[in-house]
């Protein structure tokens, strides 16, 4: 027990580069990643429950610290969850974190329901050089189809 304790760091793969340029090796990748994440699910708290923001960033931090907390090797890190290296995690978790923050300040969700927002319109020629992205009008069969189609409610009889 007393040797395990001791060699298991000793005997770890040690990473010697990330080979990508100006990303250094971070030897504590692992305990960095869960103090991230930790402080990740901590500060979106502050973001109401019912947002889709929230929803997202829990469910995949939650993921990926269950990861980091099941596995202790590096490499099997990066194997299960399958987004790069530790190295390039700590730097999108840091990169949450910060947009969790800058979130909360701006409050996008914070929009009352009976907000207006001004509409302007603009009648003014667009330039030649400028492309017009209109689509073609559809088909008369489209229509003709679509008419043919039946409006009654859906039956969960099996095709045949």
């Amino acid at each position: 027990m007393f040797l395990r304790a001791f060699a298991r760091p000793l005997l770890a793969k040690v990473k010697e580069t990330t080979g990508i340029v100006g990303l250094d090796v971070v030897p504590n990748a692992r305990e960095v990643l869960i103090n991230l994440y930790t402080k990740t699910l901590k500060e979106i708290k502050a973001v109401p429950e019912d947002e889709g923001y929230r929803k997202a960033v829990e469910s995949f931090t939650q993921h990926r610290l269950k990861v980091c907390q099941e596995e202790e090797d590096w490499e099997m890190i990066e194997k299960r969850l399958g987004c790069g290296q530790v190295e390039e995690l700590i730097e999108e978790a840091q990169d949450e974190l910060k947009l969790v923050g800058k979130m909360i300040e701006w409050d996008p969700w914070g929009v009352p329901d009976d907000y207006e927002c001004e509409v302007i319109e603009n009648d003014a020629p667009i330039p030649k050089h400028i492309p017009q992205h209109r689509p073609p009008s559809l088909p008369a069969e489209f229509y003709k189809t679509l008419e043919a189609l039946p409006s009654g409610p859906k039956t969960d009889a099996p095709v045949v």
